[in-house]
């Protein structure tokens, strides 16, 4: 019998652990994009794939598991967080075995070509005003993680729920951030639960709705990235030059005092709509740019927050699209990096997959611009080393 150092198990240990955690979510990105789809005249997914590659975006967010995209970024290497929406988690929190059938169909068969590496289980719950939806959200959180446990899938596939700043009783100053009382007997175990498998924390901060709901009190400057005398936080002595620093930080700092002081924070949805209605303060195509081009550059260089600074910041940018079917308000039909018609909305830096009148851009191409790297072949070939060395 040949018997290998224990060194080189232990090496082998290492090299596969850091293989595991780069097929998950990958920890280099900082920029992603939301890609929503309620729409009737935007392009279809596979002229999507052609436009996020040439704009160099390699994370997106879906809000369910649409068959026909996760078809079309096949081979992409594009990663992608699927939703289950908040239709489905009633009858998913019943029993693991509807996880289960729910992974299979909408997650397993896709893989490993599809690059699914997260599962978004609801949108916006805690906080919101069905309250019998907070009640199985827990539940349906742990059936989906254990359904991915059994199919041996938790190295790939995060588990995740995004939540609204309607979760805090108070985010400024950031240091005064807490959980709203009436949701922490969910919010708890959620947070508990998370922590114990190691997934981060999703919020959805909009310095656009904060600036809406209240302009006569707000920089419209401190919003925008722009210079402005910022806020100072007396308790933690740390200055805020921009809204999304301090929305991050507070956020944070609510974690810490639940206890959870090491969980990350992912910024699940930010943006800046571009049109909106009279009473929609700030809903403008130049505040738009300005904000999502000042965003982008600051997660260019993925760094922290002033409470966070090691901490590199994460944000997925809400939206790609303009969507025409969505309810509400304008705004809501109008947060889009593009057009319908996959022209950009304005110039932050894209090219759009034809000329538009926003700024100079080249038409695209809808030929194939490379793959992304694959991890299957190499975890594949790795597990079997290790395992020979183990039987040795």
């Amino acid at each position: 019998m040949t018997t290998f150092p224990l060194f080189l198990c232990f090496f082998c240990a290492i090299f596969l652990n850091g293989l595991f955690q780069q097929t998950g979510v990958d920890a280099g990105w900082t920029y992603g994009v939301n890609y929503g789809r309620i729409a009737d005249n935007i392009p279809p997914p596979e002229s999507v794939v052609t436009l996020l590659k040439a704009a160099k975006i390699k994370n997106i967010r879906i809000y369910d598991a649409d068959h026909g995209v996760l078809t079309a970024f096949k081979g992409s290497g594009i990663e992608i967080v699927v939703g289950l929406g908040n239709e489905y988690l009633k009858d998913i929190s019943v029993g693991e075995d509807r996880a289960m059938n729910w992974i299979k169909e909408n997650v397993q068969a896709f893989l490993p070509d599809t690059h699914i590496r997260g599962i978004a289980v609801g949108n916006e719950v805690l906080g919101g005003t069905d309250v019998e939806l907070w009640e199985v959200l827990v539940p349906a959180v742990k059936n989906v993680y254990n359904a991915l446990y059994r199919l041996q899938l938790t190295s790939i596939v995060q588990v995740s729920s995004p939540h609204s700043e309607a979760v805090f009783a108070n985010s400024f100053p950031p240091s005064s951030c807490i959980f709203k009382e009436d949701i922490v007997p969910v919010m708890k175990p959620l947070l508990e639960f998370f922590n114990l498998i190691g997934s981060p924390f999703f919020i959805n901060a909009y310095p656009f709705l904060a600036y809406k709901n209240d302009p006569q009190h707000i920089d419209i400057d401190y919003a925008l990235f722009k210079k402005n005398k910022g806020i100072f936080d007396t308790k933690t002595n740390l200055h805020y030059d921009n809204m999304f620093d301090a929305q991050v930080d507070a956020a944070y700092i609510a974690l810490e005092k639940a206890g959870y002081p090491k969980m990350p924070v992912i910024v699940s949805e930010t943006g800046w709509a571009s049109h909106g209605d009279e009473n929609e303060a700030g809903a403008t195509l130049k505040n738009a740019r300005t904000y999502n081009r000042n965003l982008r550059k600051k997660l260019m260089k993925k760094k922290g927050t002033p409470y966070r600074p090691k901490t590199v910041v994460r944000a997925y940018i809400f939206a790609l699209f303009n969507e025409n079917s969505k309810p509400g308000p304008t705004s809501e039909r109008n947060f889009g990096l593009f057009k319908a018609d996959g022209s950009i909305s304005y110039n932050i830096g894209f090219t759009g997959l034809k000329p538009s009148s926003a700024a100079p851009s080249s038409l695209l191409s809808f030929k194939n611009l490379g793959f992304g790297c694959s991890y299957s072949m190499i975890l594949t070939a790795s597990s079997a080393v290790l395992m020979l060395i183990l039987a040795s």
